[in-house]
């Protein structure tokens, strides 16, 4: 891990006057923002934790960087939160502050003006700022976020990330990728998971590059940035592909990343023949933050999420614990240690004690490892391995074959309750044409015969929440 602060950027690090931060066509340069976010800090010294509604926007950006150079934790809290979830996340947090004015009226806690805009006029306490007026840098163990779950298993769960986490991280990405000030991030993802928060905007300021937030991540504004570097979501380029013009524009870029959830590989292929790059797939969750990733200089291969990055180790055990062999088949629950582990679920002792086996966190994720140390991630353990007739079939598998034939355009699948055969597998398929008897026979004769589904359904749409995940327990409900 490098010395020195964690985001350099904001200390005079690279000193390029033009270097700027662009959040859905505002920008700052990086001397701008230190200033501001540096004022900012002054007002939050001593407070708990702070609040920021994540909005796509310099205000966000400000204030979560406001919240790290006072060494309090950030609470980003997503835009489109219900009422009763964001009184969950504020009241589990015990967020002192909320920094900004978003319209939330169940807020009893005190509020603090952000500014977003570059035009934006500041009292005299903010305008007199500095990056010299820099409050002394954390230690890295100071939590720097506390990110909340999905809270598909109940509600959400606040994951704390400390800064040597997020250091870590990052810095194992930059080895990975091949990461520096030389690049141009261009990125439209959301600004309160890691994927769009930690590696989005911390990382950029990390490792000097300069970072253009599209706002929204769609194919034209990522054509129309002329980056280095992309970061999207299956979702994203699936859309780019479907705009060869778009897609082309990316061809000069140095390197598409892909991460959140698999890359279906008909759009990987496509991906590759329109722009020229092989896409990176990558693998994470909020509570180890990236570990896996195929590398700049290596393979990049369909389906597959490559090897640990620097700091990280990972093993997969079956349901007894018994650790299996990188054979490229053996499907079990993937753990992971390192250097990127969040330090526990807040005000959570039992999920944390059920959370790890010793040093090693229980990602619920089931993957299988190749010989040479690359990972495939098949699914969740509780959804996506399905266990029927005796055998178990992963989800993944099967959907990547239906992806194979023409009619399907997206596919999600899942096993349900039978008496006979424990759980048979349906497909929920949206596609042009589609002829049920057809897709079955398609997987009985590329894979296992017990491994096609059952039955096929056909739907206009699949549930996805805001980073572009199915949603399967949403299916058949």
């Amino acid at each position: 891990m490098k010395p020195g602060p964690l985001l350099p950027s904001l200390h005079g690090a690279f000193p390029d006057a033009e270097r700027r931060v662009s959040v859905a066509g505002e920008s700052l340069s990086w001397g701008a923002l230190a200033a501001r976010a540096n004022s900012l800090a002054a007002q939050l010294q001593g407070a708990g934790a702070v609040a920021v509604d994540a909005q796509p926007t310099l205000h966000t950006v400000i204030a979560v960087l406001a919240g790290l150079a006072a060494g309090v934790p950030v609470v980003p809290v997503p835009p489109d939160a219900g009422p009763v979830e964001r009184a969950h996340i504020l009241r589990d947090s015990e967020a002192s502050l909320v920094l900004g004015s978003p319209d939330w009226p169940e807020v009893t806690v005190a509020r603090v003006p952000v500014a977003s805009s570059s035009t934006s006029s500041f009292t005299s306490s903010f305008t007199s700022a500095s990056p010299d007026a820099a409050l002394p840098e954390p230690d890295l163990s100071a939590p720097a976020l506390i990110v909340y779950t999905s809270g598909t298993t109940g509600a959400p769960k606040g994951v704390v990330l400390s800064r040597r986490a997020v250091a870590a991280g990052i810095d194992g990405l930059a080895d990975a990728w091949g990461w520096n000030h030389d690049d141009t991030l261009v990125h439209g993802l959301p600004l309160f998971h890691v994927h769009g928060l930690v590696l989005g905007v911390l990382g950029a300021l990390r490792l000097g590059s300069r970072l253009v937030h599209t706002g929204r991540p769609t194919p034209d504004a990522y054509a129309a940035a002329k980056g280095s570097l992309y970061f999207g979501v299956p979702t994203v380029w699936g859309r780019v592909c479907a705009q060869p013009e778009a897609a082309r524009a990316l061809s000069s870029a140095r390197l598409l990343v892909s991460g959140s959830a698999p890359l279906p590989v008909p759009v990987f292929e496509q991906l590759h023949a329109l722009t020229g790059h092989a896409p990176v797939e990558r693998y994470g969750m909020t509570e180890t933050l990236i570990t896996l990733s195929t590398r700049h200089d290596g393979e990049r291969r369909a389906g597959w999420v490559g090897l640990p990055i620097n700091g990280v180790h990972t093993r997969v055990v079956n349901d007894d614990g018994e650790l299996l062999a990188h054979d490229g088949a053996s499907i079990g629950e993937l753990h992971v240690s390192g250097d990127t582990l969040f330090d526990g679920y807040l005000h959570r002792p039992e999920a944390n004690a059920s959370a790890f086996d010793g040093q090693w966190f229980r990602t619920g994720d089931a993957a299988v490892i190749g010989p040479d140390g690359f990972h495939r991630i098949v699914g969740r353990q509780s959804i996506d391995i399905i266990k029927t007739g005796g055998f178990k079939v992963g989800a993944g598998e099967v959907e990547a074959v239906l992806l194979g034939h023409p009619s399907v355009i997206e596919v999600a699948v899942v096993g349900e309750p039978d008496d006979d055969l424990g759980q048979r597998i349906i497909a929920y398929v949206v596609g042009d044409g589609v002829v049920p008897a057809e897709l079955i026979e398609h997987v009985a004769a590329s894979l296992s015969v017990h491994k096609r589904p059952r039955e096929v359904r056909v739907v206009a749409e699949l549930p996805r929440n805001s980073m572009g995940k199915v949603q399967k327990g949403l299916l058949g409900s």
